[in-house]
Parts: structure tokens; C-alpha cells; sequence
């Protein structure tokens, strides 16, 4: 978008390598060419269509919603989060998207019970930005309109996704919080899930100390009376290689580091001891977490599990089986006597595999020969193959995976059981907290997988938020310009499509024993050479690049065939189901038959690829609402704000799109039915009349005077800020016939409380004139002819000063008589109000 109004002295922002953008005020303009000197003083030369103007005006403490900005454009967006994010400003909302950026420190005065009771029905947009009005707009639409929810929470690793899922459900527990079974309620057993979860599914990475390595939908359901009733927590594709191999400075999963901090008598009984001294945990330098303390951690997942209803019992037998996972890395082979055979190496590595069989409750034979030996079945014998030292070591790994693989379903599974689930739900809020896009110096089908589910989420924002939104103007027949956007349906052909995708490709080596990487790699490169979504690095013969909607990203196929088998070893499947310790062979429960006898190939990809698509399907049939977290800087550490780091999240999270579209479109719109049902107070002599429904509509917006909106063939819609704009005076109107009612009743209660004094006054002054004031007055009548000495008695008995005066002077003959009755009148009646008041 050009600048059009640009002039010497205009005040601007240019680009800048470092910085993005930076701020300066345009001194000469030559053609295209414009020249401007930043705030530090250098000349700057750019195109005119470079350089965005500057609100000097804009408010020191930014605004709160992006669509109220001036400027709307990617240096304004860009500054004015960095303005509220230098005042612990964290929230910002884009029209219904709420950005947050990561604060890395604790601001718990954010989240506490009276923040919650703030947010509690208030309005969208009417209080600070924040999530807990995400999570109570979802709670409500919810229960106003009895659709499910969903709430999608994306971001990279480290901007926060996980601790904003957590504040989420604390909210929604807090509107909807319900007694559970056994006093627990389901709220906080979801919520104690948490720790449980984190400590076996979360790790420190390159980018994060604490990030989410498996993806997680929590679906919290909910009553007729919008209360919670039940929950499930879905998970998906837990990173099972990270448990044999981790790289400088990441770390293994939590739970591991935990028990090597437990208590000294479990140290003792599981024969563990320094994180050093374990190979799936050395392979890294970084053994602990800045401001963690792994001893305090392992006793508060302790509790946790507690709460969410695993035994004493099970608790043992988990950490009983993560100790055996970490012996049984240590375990090492040797060459045997035989050709591609091998054998324990040393005494060293049989004491891990004894405490391996011990602590799994199996044989320590039968565990040596199911990792150095296979057993293959022919129509006409039984042979045993003994593998080499290398491949003896790929069994030991895998029987590792598929272990602790096992171990995480059976959290999940008990967690969900624990919980409880109702079938009979009204509705449901689904809260998505899954892996963000990842692109690092080595990616491999981990992260191919991790972006995989990006490219679906972006398509879901894409259709949700610009193509539903072109779509809904096309079908109302409203006057609008297309707005071009970016689309990456072609990324997902590219990945996902039958016959012909990545996945299909990858999935037909695997199934062919002669398949290599190399032959992997080279099949991609014959197939997609003029896909543009895909390149060939010049360099290697193993690579392919991918353009995501995000960025390009260059995988490395050389364990791509391996990760995407999805399969147990038999031999690991018999020594497991034979375990004397029920725990481990529930794990492993006996296979029907036919699976055992079948050799179909299962894969990793194809199995993702289906979880994906139930996913999507389930966030397709919800009213989504989307939260878009945000890491400022890659130190993790806080009051840093990194521009480039930014702006390149804003760009691959589709925000600034959203912002444009939602600036240049209609955001409101309302039937006309629902736009009379609230807005009809605003001129009652519309709906008094006869009119049709549109015709009555336009008449209200031609009576408040609001410009630019659009009459669909149903719908009224609304440009941004006209909604608020209408309900500002609908309040007015209101407030009004409060005030009006307010003054009736108030009237009535006065008039009321007057009639029943005045009522009590002249009962009151009805008994004092009976006992006292009429026998005076009697007598003054009775004798008032007879002497002007009478007017003088009345006078003293009535207390009239004035009268007593005059009585002394004496009478004047009748006129005198004459004045001293009509005197007595005039006196006697001031008596009179006197005691009525």
C-alpha cells in the first residue's frame, strides 16, 4: 500500500535492518525517492511506498485494540505492542483476536478471584483486554446459544501457550465450577492435570525451558445449567524420540530429572542417582532449569496425581518404569563370536539390564534376548537372527519409545477415567494448546510433523476469519472489494494429498525393506520437481525444503523412514505381556490373533494425519475464538521486546491480515430480526408502523445517523466500531426510561408516605382540639357579645402577643368589637396550623 500523503515534514516510519521499523521526519522528496532522518540522527533514504506516516497523536499508553489505530499498518501494530508491553500491558486485541505477548515473569494480580469477578459478563471490549474475557465471551455464547465452543490457543515454543490454556480453564472452572466424585471437583482435577501432564510431556528446547512436546485439546463439558459436568483431554503425537536422543542445550522429558531428585530411599530402591550418569540424559550438558527445583517439583507431581485420582500404588509402578527406561539406555553391546551378532559389552551394562528386568518384573534372559535377537516364522521353520551391536542398540531405543509412549497414553486414559466424562453433555469448550511452527538448524519428522498440524491450524484461521468472511458478503449480495489474502491449501496437497503426498511417498518406502533415506529423498525429487511449495537444497542429497505459510524450512530425511513405523516388536510384546508386575503388562496387553499373525505396515504420519482430521472436524462444528501468544525475545527474559523477533510472528500467525481485513470488511453483522429485537428502543415510531423488517433497519441507522454500512439480503452489516457505536445509545435510551420509571415509583412511595403523615397529623391534632383548644373556643364564642374583657381572655388563651398588647389598651366600642372577632379568627387559625405541623 503506498503512502499517498507523505510530504517534507511528514513524520514517518522506514524500514530498518536491526530494528524493523524506525521513526524519523521525511526532510527532501525526489520522485520516488523519499529521505528521512531517524531519531538517531541518520539520513535515510526509501521508496515512497516504503514509508508509512506516524500518528503523533496516538495516545502515550497505546490502544487496546488495534482497529482503533489510526494508522493501521505493520510499524503501527508493531509499536504500539511494544508500548503496552513496556507497561506490563500484555493483552492486546485485534477485533476478537487477542494477541498476548509473553510477559516472562509472574503477574499474578492478573489472574486472581477479583479479576475473574470483573471480567464475569462483562462486555467484549468493554474492560482491558485479557483472557479471561476470551474465555467468558466463549462461556456465554455458550450458554446463550447453546452452540459448542472452541478456544485455539498458537503461538511458537515459549510465547506462553501453555500458561495461557492453564488461565483459560482456572477462568472456565471458576463460571462453571461443580462438586465432583468423591469431593474432588472436576475443575481443579483438570486443572491438577496439568503438572502431570507437563512433567511427562514437556521439556526444555532450544527456544523454551518448558514446551509442550505432544499436542493437547481439553474438551470441558458442560450441563443444561452451565455447569461443568464433565471433561476429556485428547493428546496427539507425543515426540517419542526425544527419550533416546536430545542434543545441546535441550533436555529430556521433566520427569526424568525429577526422579533422579526424589527422595533418598526412592533414589536408593530404583538404583538411580546424578543425571550425569545416564546415557538419554548426558547426551546434553543441561541437566537443570533456572529457578526450578527438581526435588520441590517431583513431590508437587506427586501430589498432582493424587488429586486426579492415580494410586499410591500406580504412582510407584510409573516412576518404577521411568527408572527402568534409564537403566535401560545404559545398557551397551559388544561384537559376539558370531557374524552380526553381539553381546552385553561389560559388567556395567548387565547391572543395568538386571535392574531393568527387575524393576519391569521380567526376566533378565528374556529381556537380553529380545534386544540382541529376532525371531522369524517361514512355513517350514521357526528362525532365530541375532543382530548386530548397532542394531542391538536401535532395538534397545525402541523398546525405550515404545515403553514410555505407552506409559503417557495410560496417564492420559487414567486422567480422563478419573475425571469423569458425560455423555450427556449440552455443549462443550474445546481449549487447543498444540506445538507451534519450529524451524531449526536440524529438523526432522518430529518437526515436519509439528508444522504439518500448523499449516491445518492456518487453514482453519484462513477459512474461519478471511474466506468465510468473503463468502458470507457473496451470499448476502452486499457491496464489497475482494480482498486478496495469502491461502496454503497447496502446502497441504503437497503433505497430506492421496495418492502423491510426502506422507503417501513416505509411507510407500517404509513398506518396502530395501528403502533408504537416500532413495526417499531422491523419489521426492522426482515427484515435486515443479511444485513450487517445494525445493531441492543444492547441496545435499538427502534434503528437501518446504515452503510453509510461515517461512521455509529444510528437513533432513535421513530418520524419516524409521520414526514413521509405527510398530511393537514382537519380541518386546511377549517379555511385556509376560511381566509379573500388572502395571507393565497392562500396558502391553496380549494382541487378538490376527494382529499378531498380520504384517500391515502402521505408520506415524498416516495415524497423525487421521488424529488431525478429528481434530479439525471438531473444531470445524464449534464457534471458534482464537488467542494468538507471542514471544518477545528469544533470552526468555523479561521487559525485552525484539522488533524483527516480532513482526515475523505477526507475519506467519496471519494477524496483520486479520487486521486488514477485519478494518476494510464488515466484523458485525446481525439478521434483521436480531438487529430490530435490540435496537428498535432506538426509534419506537419505526416499529409502530407497518414496515418490513429491512426497510425498518435502514430507518434506525438513517435516524442515528451511522455511515459506510451495508444491507445484506438478511443481515445488517456493520463496519468496526458501529456495533459499540449503537449499544453506547441503545444504553442511553435505556438508562433514560430507568430514570423515567424510577421517578413514578418514587413519586407514588413519597406521595404515599405524605398522605399517611398527613392522615396521622390530624388524628393527633383531632385529640389535642378535644382536649384542650375547643372548650376555650366554646366558651369565646358563647360569651364574645357580652364584653370586649372576652377578646382578651381568647387572645391569652390562644398566646397571640400582639393581642394581649392591644387587649391592655382597651376596647374601642364596636368597631372594636367588630376587629377583636375577626382578629380571633385570623389568630385562632395560626393556633391551628401551628399544631398541625
Amino acid at each position: 500500500m503506498a503512502s499517498v500523503n507523505i510530504i517534507v515534514g511528514s513524520h514517518v516510519w522506514v524500514e530498518d535492518p536491526k530494528l524493523a521499523w524506525k521513526d524519523g521526519e521525511v526532510i527532501k522528496i525526489h520522485g520516488q525517492d523519499v529521505h528521512v532522518k531517524t531519531s538517531d540522527g541518520k539520513v535515510v533514504v526509501a521508496k515512497i511506498a516504503k514509508v508509512f506516516p506516524k500518528d503523533t497523536e496516538a495516545p502515550p499508553g497505546g490502544v487496546d485494540d488495534m482497529t482503533k489505530l489510526s494508522y493501521l499498518h505493520e510499524p503501527g501494530v508493531l509499536q504500539n505492542l511494544a508500548t503496552r508491553y513496556e507497561l506490563n500491558e500484555i493483552y492486546t486485541y485485534t477485533g476478537n483476536i487477542l494477541i498476548a505477548v509473553n510477559p516472562f515473569q509472574r503477574l499474578p494480580h492478573l489472574y486472581d478471584t477479583h479479576m475473574m469477578e470483573q471480567y464475569k459478563g462483562a462486555a467484549f471490549g468493554e474492560l482491558s483486554p485479557h483472557v479471561f474475557a476470551v474465555a467468558d465471551v466463549a462461556y456465554r455464547a455458550m450458554i446463550n446459544e447453546g452452540k459448542s465452543n472452541s478456544i485455539l490457543v498458537s503461538g511458537e515454543s515459549g510465547a506462553g501457550k501453555t500458561e495461557t490454556t492453564k488461565m483459560l480453564m482456572r477462568y472456565l472452572a471458576h463460571l462453571g465450577g461443580r462438586s465432583g466424585v468423591e469431593g474432588r471437583t472436576v475443575e481443579q482435577q483438570v486443572l491438577e492435570s496439568n503438572p502431570v501432564l507437563e512433567a511427562f510431556g514437556n521439556a526444555k528446547t532450544v527456544r523454551n525451558n518448558n514446551s509442550s512436546r505432544f499436542g493437547k485439546f481439553v474438551e470441558i463439558q458442560f450441563d443444561k445449567s452451565g455447569r461443568i459436568s464433565g471433561a476429556a483431554i485428547r493428546t496427539y503425537l507425543l515426540e517419542r524420540s526425544r527419550v533416546c536422543q536430545i542434543s545441546n542445550p535441550e533436555r529430556n522429558y521433566h520427569c526424568f530429572y525429577l526422579l533422579c531428585a526424589a527422595p533418598a530411599e526412592e533414589v536408593e530402591r530404583y538404583k538411580l542417582g546424578n543425571p550425569k550418569s545416564f546415557h538419554y540424559l548426558n547426551q546434553s550438558k543441561y541437566y537443570e532449569l533456572d529457578g526450578v527445583n527438581d526435588a520441590e517439583e517431583y513431590l508437587a507431581t506427586r501430589r498432582a496425581m493424587d488429586i486426579v485420582g492415580i494410586s499410591e500404588e500406580e504412582q510407584d509402578a510409573i516412576f518404577r518404569v521411568v527408572a527402568a527406561i534409564l537403566h535401560l539406555g545404559n545398557v551397551e553391546f559388544a561384537k559376539g563370536e558370531e557374524i552380526d551378532s553381539s553381546v552385553i559389552k561389560d559388567e556395567q551394562s548387565r547391572f543395568h539390564l538386571n535392574m531393568t528386568a527387575e524393576l519391569l518384573k521380567c526376566d533378565a534372559k528374556s529381556l537380553e534376548d529380545a534386544l540382541i535377537t529376532r525371531v522369524m516364522v517361514t512355513p517350514e521353520e521357526v528362525i532365530t537372527r541375532t543382530l548386530d551391536p548397532e542394531a542391538a542398540l536401535g532395538s534397545r531405543d525402541a523398546l525405550a519409545k515404545t515403553i514410555y509412549s505407552r506409559l503417557f497414553d495410560w496417564i492420559v486414559e487414567k486422567i480422563n477415567i478419573s475425571i469423569g466424562q458425560d455423555p450427556n453433555s449440552k455443549s462443550i469448550i474445546g481449549v487447543l494448546d498444540i506445538y507451534g511452527f519450529e524451524s531449526f538448524k536440524t529438523n526432522s519428522f518430529e518437526q515436519f510433523c509439528i508444522n504439518f498440524t500448523n499449516e491445518k491450524l492456518q487453514q482453519h484461521f484462513n477459512q474461519h476469519v478471511f474466506k468465510m468472511e468473503q463468502e458470507e458478503y457473496e451470499k448476502e449480495e452486499i457491496n464489497w472489494s475482494y480482498i486478496e489474502f495469502v491461502d496454503n491449501q497447496d502446502v497441504l496437497d503437497l503433505i497430506e494429498k492421496k495418492p502423491g503426498g510426502i506422507i503417501s511417498l513416505l509411507d510407500e518406502a517404509c513398506m518396502f525393506p530395501k528403502s533408504t533415506h537416500e532413495t526417499f529423498a531422491q523419489k521426492l525429487y522426482q515427484t515435486f520437481t515443479k511444485n513450487k511449495r517445494f525445493i531441492k537444497p543444492k547441496l545435499s542429497r538427502t534434503s528437501f525444503t518446504i515452503s510453509h505459510y510461515a517461512g521455509e524450512v529444510t528437513y533432513q530425511a535421513d530418520l524419516f523412514l524409521d520414526k514413521n513405523k509405527d510398530y511393537v516388536v514382537a519380541e518386546h510384546q511377549v517379555l511385556l505381556t509376560a511381566s509379573k508386575c500388572t502395571f507393565v503388562a497392562g500396558l502391553f496387553p496380549p494382541l487378538p490373533e490376527e494382529s499378531s499373525k498380520s504384517s500391515k505396515f502402521s505408520s506415524i504420519g498416516s495415524r497423525f494425519k487421521l488424529q488431525l482430521q478429528s481434530l479439525m472436524e471438531t473444531l470445524s462444528s464449534t464457534e471458534p475464538h482464537y488467542i494468538r501468544c507471542v514471544k518477545p525475545n528469544n533470552s526468555l527474559k523479561p521487559c525485552i521486546f525484539e522488533n524483527l523477533n516480532v513482526i515475523q510472528q505477526l507475519r506467519c500467525g496471519g494477524v496483520l491480515e486479520a487486521i486488514r481485513i477485519s478494518c476494510a470488511g464488515y466484523p458485525t453483522r446481525r439478521t434483521f430480526y436480531e438487529f430490530l429485537l435490540r435496537f428498535g428502543v432506538l426509534a419506537p415510531e419505526v416499529l409502530a408502523g407497518s414496515y418490513d423488517d429491512k426497510v425498518a433497519c435502514q430507518m434506525i441507522l438513517d435516524k442515528k445517523g451511522l455511515k459506510g454500512y451495508q444491507m445484506g439480503k438478511t443481515k445488517v452489516f456493520l463496519r468496526a466500531g458501529q456495533m459499540a457505536e449503537l449499544d453506547a445509545r441503545r444504553a442511553e435510551v435505556l438508562g433514560n426510561a430507568a430514570k423515567i420509571i424510577q421517578r413514578q415509583i418514587r413519586t407514588y412511595i413519597m406521595r404515599k408516605e405524605f398522605v399517611s403523615l398527613r392522615q396521622a397529623a390530624i388524628q393527633l391534632q383531632s385529640c389535642w382540639r378535644g382536649s384542650c383548644t375547643w372548650p376555650c373556643r366554646l366558651f369565646l364564642l358563647q360569651k364574645s357579645s357580652e364584653s370586649c374583657d372576652h377578646y382578651s381572655v381568647w387572645l391569652e388563651a390562644t398566646g397571640s402577643q400582639e393581642g394581649a398588647s392591644k387587649s391592655q389598651n382597651g376596647c374601642k366600642g364596636n368597631r372594636c368589637s367588630q376587629r377583636s372577632q375577626g382578629q380571633a379568627r385570623k389568630e385562632g387559625g395560626r393556633t391551628d396550623m401551628a399544631v398541625a405541623i
